[in-house]
């Protein structure tokens, strides 16, 4: 431990990373689980960027976007995977304060990043419906790039405060996180010092990124149905609503868990350590393991380019 400025605590120099508890001693068939669950991530996101890269098809804002998503969610699966794989496969538990502070930033930079682009999706899906004739005139490639481009800034900007903020905490030795990785709220509250500024601007970040965006959300899948039920025809309506199944799913694999992971950091102290773990996997792994499921089955375009991927790679007889 080394002292802080604050001459009452410490900073830690390493914090000890917590498996899931209970199933210490079995460790090594936990791991199990969790490689198959990263090969399913890394190779099923790894999928839908090649054929959208390669498929020129799919060079467009709704793909584009869909692209964006893929890239988060690989993210933040890298930024877990060193830690979560170190636990079950080797036992190494601990982890530096800076690296520590490092994984922090880079899962919840990525995880508003997945929030914002699942905004931009709504968005384009209700230009989609709403102005079909104008959609290409709307949504051209250098807006839908630079959109992408503000929502990295964005992130990257509102996140850097809180490595410095905490920081400035003193934890007066105490280290033992709840997770396999470092997640802003189980930091914080390992601190006995004034922790009320980190609390507010993280409670600033929360309601200006994932609660803005998912109020949008709604608001643009309310304009979405109300734009739906004006169109004449039963087909035309079913074809609209086909077209937005896919994000729905997204956007419902992303904030149930978010939400889930949110109420049980509030009742931790009547909450079992076993459930909270199980929540936080819940909300980093469930929805890069669904996406591209959930696209790969009912996106008839993402569908098809796997198909003829697949069909070029088979051996010419």
């Amino acid at each position: 431990m080394k002292n802080s400025n604050n001459s009452s605590g410490f900073l830690p120099t390493t914090f000890i990373l917590v498996g899931i508890p209970g199933l210490e001693a079995e460790h090594l068939w936990v791991s199990i689980p969790f490689c198959l669950i990263y090969i399913i991530i890394f190779l099923g996101n790894g999928i839908i960027l090649h054929v959208i890269r390669t498929d020129v098809a799919l060079h467009q804002p709704m793909y584009l976007f869909l692209a964006m998503l893929a890239l988060a969610e690989v993210g933040v699966s890298a930024s877990t995977l060193p830690t979560v794989l170190g636990i079950f496969l080797f036992g190494n538990t601990e982890i530096s304060f800076e690296t520590c502070l490092l994984q922090m930033f880079s899962i919840h930079s990525l995880s508003i990043m997945e929030s914002a682009v699942l905004l931009a999706m709504s968005l384009d899906r209700f230009v989609a419906i709403y102005s079909p004739l104008r959609y290409t005139a709307i949504l051209t490639l250098p807006r839908v790039f630079g959109t992408g481009a503000i929502i990295v800034l964005k992130s990257i900007m509102l996140m850097t405060p809180l490595p410095i903020l905490l920081r400035r905490l003193s934890f007066c030795g105490h280290n033992a996180l709840s997770h396999s990785y470092c997640l802003h709220p189980n930091l914080i509250y390992l601190s006995c010092g004034n922790i009320s500024v980190n609390n507010i601007y993280g409670i600033f970040i929360v309601t200006s990124t994932f609660g803005l965006d998912l109020l949008l959300i709604v608001i643009s899948y309310g304009l979405i149905l109300h734009t739906v039920l004006g169109i004449a025809t039963g087909e035309g309506r079913k074809k609209a609503f086909n077209t937005c199944g896919s994000h729905i799913c997204a956007v419902l694999a992303y904030y149930v868990p978010m939400i889930s992971l949110s109420i049980v950091h509030r009742l931790r102290h009547r909450v079992s350590p076993l459930l909270q773990a199980m929540m936080a996997s819940a909300y980093l792994f469930f929805p890069p393991v669904v996406n591209p499921i959930v696209y790969s089955i009912k996106t008839r375009e993402i569908r098809g380019a796997i198909v003829r991927m697949l069909s070029e790679k088979r051996p010419r007889v």
